[in-house]
């Protein structure tokens, strides 16, 4: 079968829902299946540093990216995506799906242009959506008028959880499924032996809680003598933030974006994952990347994380509170065998509930349902 897996991002920035279909292009891959993504792409360059301050990828892209379009950052949902808006990109689509001839596009974020959009307009295969946000999305009320009408070309949605599924119903009623998001399982991943550090994995957006844990951070450095990692966050504004928070960097490593095999060696290496977010979260993925690592997570009690967090692999902290945030770090450090026992059981957890071959299988049955397809290829239309 060939898929075409649609992002309305820019591969050369990190963020959730990128590295989400990354891993779905690989693991269906993986099955025996031809995977192109199309999404966007901003080369290196004076334009992309005048549009985009913060420090992505700017290399090549892999080979199975089809790039359509440059990104500009657009405030969201307490986030700040890079967004292909360009008007060429629907002429981009046009001439890709005219020469790639999918069997199936599946679609992330489908309500958002101008890729998702262009991709809705003019696929004439069966289509999935698969959709990631969750809250208010105060930006439906504006798509839902203009395009809205455009999510009945979708013969599939999927929500990635069920707050997910319970914000997009509320704008666009319907059946969706919820499929959790994948996650990359590292081959071994014992939960002793590790490095004294914590880690925080995610971008510098204030509802990520970053500042949350940098005040807190003396007092966790003075009773723990943890190092803290640092990483996809923009290190200038990771400096400027402990700046404003007069919070000296000792102890501090401020690795900036990572590769998946650097982020992953990071998680095997550290003692526990720190997710103190403050809210808007769809599902709590950096929460499983950590536990396929093995390593327990400090994580904010917010709606978002509770369909991933359990108190066997991982410990619930109000969200926004430094005290109780360096309580719950220092607790769990100071009690290795506890520590290695959440460890272990967040470990079988992210494989037997999150792995990627699992949920690719779920999805290759998505797409078998809706293109009537079981194996090999039709001719798509």
């Amino acid at each position: 079968m060939k898929i075409g897996i649609v992002v309305p991002f820019s591969w050369s920035f990190w963020g959730a829902v990128v590295e989400h279909a990354e891993m779905q292009a690989a693991a269906l891959e993986g099955l025996g299946h031809e995977v192109r993504l199309i999404m966007g792409n901003d080369p290196p360059g004076q334009f992309t540093r005048v549009l985009h301050p913060r420090v992505g990828r700017h290399g090549d892209p892999p080979a199975n990216v089809i790039p359509v379009g440059r990104s500009v950052i657009v405030p969201a949902n307490g986030s700040l995506p890079n967004i292909v808006l360009s008007p060429r990109t629907f002429a981009r689509i046009r001439r890709a799906l005219t020469r790639e001839r999918f069997d199936v596009l599946h679609l992330h974020e489908p309500m958002t242009p101008a890729i998702c959009v262009s991709a809705l307009v003019l696929g004439r295969t069966p289509m999935v959506g698969t959709f990631h946000a969750s809250g208010e999305l105060g930006w439906m009320r504006f798509c839902r008028p203009a395009w809205g009408f455009l999510a009945d070309r979708l013969d599939h949605r999927i929500a990635v959880s069920e707050r997910a599924r319970e914000s997009q119903a509320r704008w666009l009623p319907g059946e969706y499924e919820v499929i959790p998001n994948g996650v990359l399982v590292p081959e071994s991943a014992p939960a002793r032996g590790r490095e004294h550090r914590i880690v925080f994995a995610g971008r510098q957006e204030s509802r990520k809680g970053l500042q949350v844990l940098l005040a807190a951070w003396p007092e966790i450095q003075r009773r723990s003598g943890l190092r803290l990692t640092v990483a996809g966050a923009d290190p200038l504004a990771v400096r400027l933030l402990l700046t404003r928070l007069r919070v000296p960097d000792a102890g501090i490593d401020i690795v900036g974006f990572l590769s998946q095999e650097t982020l992953t060696d990071t998680l095997l290496r550290a003692k526990a994952l720190v997710a103190p977010s403050l809210g808007q979260e769809s599902f709590g993925m950096v929460l499983t990347r950590a536990f396929a690592c093995a390593l327990p997570a400090v994580a904010s009690d917010i709606p978002g994380y509770r369909e991933v967090l359990e108190p066997s692999a991982s410990v619930a902290v109000p969200p926004g509170d430094p005290v109780a945030l360096a309580d719950a770090i220092c607790g769990l450090v100071e009690d290795e065998p506890r520590r290695e026992q959440l460890g272990e059981e967040a470990r079988r957890i992210a494989v037997e509930r999150y792995s990627w071959p699992g949920i690719a299988s779920r999805l290759v049955a998505v797409y078998e349902h809706v293109t009537g397809l079981t194996s090999g290829r039709a001719k798509a239309a």
